[in-house]
């Protein structure tokens, strides 16, 4: 919980907004590129907000390059479907230049990449492959759930010195919170967003509101711990472990399908280890969208991704 007497409340994008403007005030190498830059920030800024073409090859790789030049680029991709199209960009030059060179080469580049549904955007328009990301060595994926976080985690990946691409979940854009001054969150640090004994109830993105109101209306029959692991690669193994070493049960909320997932790769490191396997009460859960193309139909939508009744229902079957 944040509660500086600094912090202003603030929506989540704004949030993101206001720290890459911030970032370029304070340190004159950091730009941005985009198809859409906010006028604000064209108005300030001049030739260092660029707006490019619509070419996410183009504009990625002429991020890439800027990188390797001592600049540090925010690449504003609208949404991860266009960002497929400069998959070879990301995957094999951005992550692996650094490996390649001898660590003579780094990449600070930041890749923002609105993702998820919650719209009706149909199914192009709202995936959350934070998965493909993090399988990729070389690559640093943070999922911010809050506003704080979202200023906090795009401010590090900012100022890191290798690439980092940002999952912003478009449901959350509009969601206010405090924000405090300079906030920054360390990369590959998990939070633990409410305490509790029974269960630990591991949430991503978007599903961490609908996990902590989960959370909160089972609170008379369960106590659950609530973590966010805010950086999907690396994930903060040690703070998931320790949660469930102390409940015994585990349930993984994630608005991406199943399949080879961070969900699944979260029940894998818990699993994995002897000690914690042996703290287990009950076999781990997973709360996860179905594997199916997202549906432009809303009600359909429902139907596919998962939703606060999922997470309760999950919650009820493994305490029972």
């Amino acid at each position: 919980m944040v509660s500086e007497p600094t912090a202003k409340t603030m929506s989540y994008a704004a949030a993101l907004e206001t720290v890459v403007a911030e970032e370029m005030r304070q340190d004159p190498s950091v730009c941005m590129l985009g198809t859409m830059v906010p006028p604000a920030l064209a108005a300030e800024f001049g030739p260092r907000a660029r707006v490019t073409p619509i070419s996410e090859p183009a504009v990625t790789g002429l991020a890439v390059g800027l990188a390797q030049t001592g600049k540090r680029p925010v690449v504003y991709w609208r949404n991860i479907t266009f960002a497929f199209n400069a998959f070879d960009q990301v995957i094999n030059h951005a992550a692996k230049l650094r490996s390649m060179s001898g660590d003579q080469v780094r990449v600070p580049a930041v890749f923002r990449a609105p993702c998820g549904g919650g719209h009706g955007l149909a199914a192009q328009h709202s995936q959350s492959p934070y998965s493909i990301y993090a399988h990729i060595a070389g690559l640093k994926v943070v999922v911010p759930s809050s506003p704080a976080d979202a200023a906090g985690l795009l401010r590090a990946a900012i100022r890191h010195d290798d690439p980092v691409v940002c999952f912003e979940p478009v449901r959350l854009a509009d969601a206010a919170g405090p924000v405090p001054q300079g906030h920054l969150v360390p990369l590959g640090e998990a939070e633990v967003k409410r305490e509790g004994s029974d269960v630990t109830l591991v949430a991503v993105g978007s599903m961490v509101p609908l996990a902590l109101e989960a959370a909160e209306e089972l609170s008379g029959d369960v106590s659950i711990e609530v973590v966010d692991p805010r950086t999907v690669s690396p994930l903060d193994v040690t703070t998931i472990r320790a949660s469930v070493r102390r409940t015994g049960r585990i349930v993984v909320a994630d608005e991406a399908p199943a399949m080879c997932s961070v969900a699944a790769e979260v029940v894998a490191l818990v699993t994995e280890d002897s000690e914690t396997f042996s703290a287990l009460r009950a076999a781990p859960a997973r709360v996860c969208a179905l594997h199916l193309p997202v549906p432009f139909s809303e009600p359909l939508e429902e139907e596919v991704l998962p939703g606060r009744d999922e997470v309760v229902g999950a919650i009820r079957a493994l305490v029972r």
